[in-house]
C-alpha cells in the first residue's frame, strides 16, 4: 500500500462510472474510507458494492454538484462518518460540445456549472474543514499531516474544437487549484491538477459505438474525430481509466508530500512533438 492513504478519509465526486470510480475504488484498496458520490443511485450503489465487497469502508451521496449545498452534503458525511477529511478528488462531469457560433447560453452555462462549478463547491466546503483541522493542530502543537485536494483539468482546457464551455471549464479548475494551493499551503494542503489527454471512457468513446446521454447530451466524440486525434498522438492510443487513476492516487499518497500547485499533463506525449 501506499503510505499516506491508509485510514485517510477520501471524498470523490463522479465515483459512479469512469475515472471517478477507478479512483474510488483504487483509494479503498489503499486502505482509504470513502465519501464518494454520483448523481444516480444506481451506478453509485454499483460502486458502494464493488468497495464494500472488498472490505472498504465506504458511504454514499446521490446528488448533483450542481446543487448549491453539495460541498456541504459531502463535508458533513465524511464529518459524520469518519470524523475529518484528508483527501478530495472532484471528478463529476460530462459533455455537451458544439461549435461556439452555435452554442447556447444553457449549453455553455450547463457545462461551466457541472465541471468548474461543482469542483468550486466541493472544494470551498471541504477545504474549510481541512483548513480548520489543520488550525486546530497547529494550535496544540501536533505535526499537521498532508491533506490533499487533486482535481480534473484536461487538455482541452489549452483549447479545442467544438469545446469552448468544457476548455473554459478545464482551465479554470487549473487557476483554481493554484489559489487553493496558495491559500493551503501553510495548513498543509497539497492542491494539485491532472490534465488528462484521450482517456478512453464515454466522454470519449466513438459516438457511433455507444448510446451515451446526459439529459439529452450525446457523449462521446465523432469516430473519425477520435481516430485523428489518436493519429497526433505520439503513444498512438488512448489511455486506460487505469493510467488516469495512478497520476491521482499518486497526489494522493506521501510520495507526493512537496508537490502543490501542479498541473500534471497526461496525454501520451501530445505536447512533446
Amino acid at each position: 500500500m501506499l503510505d499516506g492513504i491508509k485510514n485517510k478519509v477520501a471524498i470523490v465526486t463522479g465515483a459512479g462510472r469512469g475515472i471517478g470510480q477507478g479512483v474510488a475504488i483504487r483509494l479503498a484498496k489503499e486502505g482509504a474510507k470513502l465519501v464518494i458520490n454520483d448523481r444516480d443511485q444506481e451506478p453509485l450503489d454499483h460502486t458502494i458494492d464493488l468497495i464494500k465487497s472488498a472490505g472498504g469502508d465506504v458511504v454514499g451521496v446521490a446528488a448533483s454538484v450542481t446543487d448549491d449545498d453539495i460541498g456541504d452534503q459531502l463535508a458533513k458525511a465524511a464529518i459524520e462518518r469518519f470524523g475529518d477529511i484528508h483527501i478530495v478528488v472532484p471528478a463529476a462531469g460530462f459533455l455537451w460540445d458544439g461549435m461556439i457560433h452555435k452554442m447556447s447560453n444553457e449549453q455553455f452555462d450547463t457545462i461551466i456549472n457541472v465541471h468548474l462549478g461543482g469542483t468550486f463547491k466541493v472544494v470551498r466546503d471541504t477545504f474549510k474543514v481541512m483548513r480548520e483541522n489543520a488550525r486546530l493542530e497547529k494550535e496544540k502543537g501536533v505535526t499537521v499531516p498532508a491533506r490533499r485536494i487533486v482535481t480534473i483539468s484536461s487538455l482541452s482546457g489549452f483549447g479545442n474544437l467544438g469545446q469552448a464551455n468544457y476548455s473554459a471549464a478545464k482551465a479554470g479548475i487549473a487557476g483554481l487549484t493554484r489559489t487553493v494551493a496558495i491559500e493551503g499551503a501553510m495548513f498543509n494542503v497539497l492542491a494539485n491538477s491532472l490534465a488528462f489527454g484521450l482517456i478512453d471512457t464515454r466522454m470519449t468513446r466513438p459516438i457511433e459505438s455507444q448510446q451515451e446521454f446526459v439529459d439529452g447530451a450525446v457523449q462521446g466524440i465523432p469516430e473519425s474525430a477520435r481516430n485523428k486525434a489518436l493519429d497526433e498522438i505520439p503513444l498512438h492510443r488512448a489511455g486506460t481509466i487505469e493510467e488516469a487513476v495512478g497520476p491521482i492516487v499518486f497526489f494522493c499518497s506521501d510520495l507526493a508530500t512537496y508537490a502543490t500547485g501542479a498541473l500534471l499533463e497526461i496525454n501520451g506525449g501530445v505536447h512533446i512533438t
